[in-house]
């Protein structure tokens, strides 16, 4: 199961996953982020993996078509920040705060 939680205000887009990033709940964080991909005026997109515990192979190709367009990423658990690393080439657009 997984919660995505939006918020849309201010300068930024943040995007809140809670739980696991598997099967159809990758279905429903695409259908969450889609609006977002490429919107003007165009607004950073976070994606906030502090409270995820794990993400399946098509959850990490998800995120990873979420960076290449722009999305960065918050993570705390070791797993999540090496998950984040990979997706963002050890660190380009990647928070790990």
């Amino acid at each position: 199961m997984l919660r995505i939680t939006v918020d849309d205000r201010g300068s930024a887009i943040h995007l809140k996953l809670e739980g696991r990033l598997t099967g159809v709940w990758v279905t429903e964080l695409e259908r969450c982020w889609r609006p977002y991909s490429g919107g003007f005026p165009r607004r950073r997109l976070v994606v906030d993996l502090s409270s995820t515990d794990f993400v399946d192979l098509a959850g990490k190709y998800l995120l990873a078509l979420m960076h290449q367009r722009g999305a960065t990423f918050t993570a705390r658990t070791p797993i999540m920040k090496d998950l984040v690393a990979e997706i963002a080439g050890a660190g380009a657009n990647a928070s790990t705060t």
